[in-house]
């Protein structure tokens, strides 16, 4: 029996998807729940697990296709039980048929499957001529691109031709190969993924849709550091995880939230949203870009708890494995470029929130305390805000909160 596989729902902020890379081919032989291909979504990988056992007959959509909600990407065909090591499974079965199929085609006629091209590049192939497989593609797993095809067109052969008949200097970039010693001039083109394309299109709309303005503070950190450094083997023994400084931030960021509830708020067309919780997003690092997985409800969290959905977060974003709903929605974001050695910048808002919060590197600084000079570990603190609703004196009161209640710890017990 065959089974169609089709795109999981996306949610409704999500229109489409990209076919990112099929993990089986067409006679290959799947488990159930084994996963057959990544979907590349603007926020996530999505991952497509196999119904039941069976036999991949067709995929559907190649890879980097574009595809939406419910529409089929592949065929299988469904069986009972997998054959056991040592019999002749259906895969195999699969493979010397479509080896067969390929033994009878023509050698100088490679099976369609051997050469992707581009709508781009089928278009320009047709135009010109030219035989697409017979050119060697430069995209992921030798598709062949537009740009493939335009460097064999007969303009830019001629155009190609005359250049080079042209007298060089001897150490010109044309003649650089031919000299020891001289580094070689290569470029190296990928596609941008969906992530980053996303990342691009948000910081470009909030920086032509919001009146973006940066004011700054700086906070003393010692009595975190003493705080940490006193119970953070009875804290790790107590509750399984690490006392961080994120925490601390996390809950100095709430009691500011809610002093000044017009920092949480958002812009939705001629009216503001205050939003009656505090839900903060956490901005990581993984190898696909920067994510912000949000912390939901993180005013009625324990410092424990913070601290654990971060390490959770933390891990899911190396792996790839964040859900949808966990990079949902968000009220204010907090991005700590100081992991990375920032001593000061200036963060851009995540739309359509209308704030965020940047943390930078802690660094020993001498400082004025009491009429005297001492060393103390400080940090500079950026909060970047729309001022279109939010005004100078709300943004500077928000940091000074903040530094409030992270220099005197107790204030955040006290609600103070």
């Amino acid at each position: 029996m065959s089974i169609e596989i089709k795109v999981p729902v996306l949610p409704e902020s999500i229109a489409d998807a990209t076919m990112l890379n099929w993990h089986k081919q067409p006679g290959d032989l799947i488990r159930r729940e084994e996963n057959l291909v990544d979907i590349e979504t603007e926020k996530v990988v999505l991952e497509v697990p196999a119904p039941q056992d069976g036999v991949i007959k067709e995929i559907l959509r190649d890879t980097g296709t574009i595809v939406v909600s419910g529409e089929p990407i592949a065929i299988i065909e469904s069986v009972d039980e997998i054959p056991q090591a040592g019999s002749e499974t259906v895969a195999d079965s699969a493979s010397h048929q479509e080896s067969e199929i390929k033994q009878e085609s023509p050698p100088d006629q490679p099976p369609e499957s051997q050469t992707r091209t581009s709508p781009a590049a089928r278009h320009i192939a047709d135009a010109e001529g030219i035989d697409a497989s017979k050119i060697k593609g430069s995209g992921r797993r030798g598709h062949v691109l537009k740009e493939d095809l335009l460097a064999h067109t007969p303009t830019s052969k001629a155009s190609t031709e005359e250049h080079n008949a042209l007298p060089t200097h001897p150490l010109s970039p044309g003649n650089w190969d031919d000299h020891p010693g001289v580094p070689a001039r290569e470029t190296r083109r990928e596609p941008m993924s969906r992530l980053r394309q996303t990342v691009a299109t948000r910081l470009l709309q909030a920086q032509q849709n919001a009146a973006l303005l940066t004011t700054f503070n700086e906070v003393d950190l010692s009595a975190i550091t003493t705080i940490r450094e006193r119970h953070r083997d009875d804290f790790e023994k107590q509750h399984g995880v690490r006392l961080g400084m994120i925490s601390f931030f996390v809950k100095a960021t709430v009691q500011g939230l809610r002093r000044f509830p017009i920092i949480n708020a958002a812009v939705e067309e001629d009216q503001i949203i205050y939003p009656g919780y505090e839900d903060i997003g956490i901005a990581v690092a993984s190898p696909r870009g920067l994510v912000v997985p949000v912390i939901k409800n993180a005013g009625a969290m324990s410092f424990a708890g913070i601290e654990s959905a971060i390490r959770e977060y933390g891990a899911q974003a190396k792996a790839g494995s964040l859900s949808l709903e966990d990079l949902t929605g968000g009220t204010f974001t907090i991005t700590n470029g100081g992991v990375f050695g920032s001593l000061l910048s200036t963060p851009i808002i995540n739309p359509p929130q209308s704030a965020i919060l940047g943390m930078h590197k802690i660094q020993e600084r001498p400082i004025a305390l009491d009429g005297e000079v001492v060393i103390r570990p400080m940090m500079y603190l950026a909060l970047t805000y729309d001022h279109r609703i939010i005004d100078g004196a709300d943004a500077v009161q928000f940091l000074v909160t903040l530094k409030e209640a992270l220099e005197d710890p107790a204030r955040l017990m006290l609600n103070l």
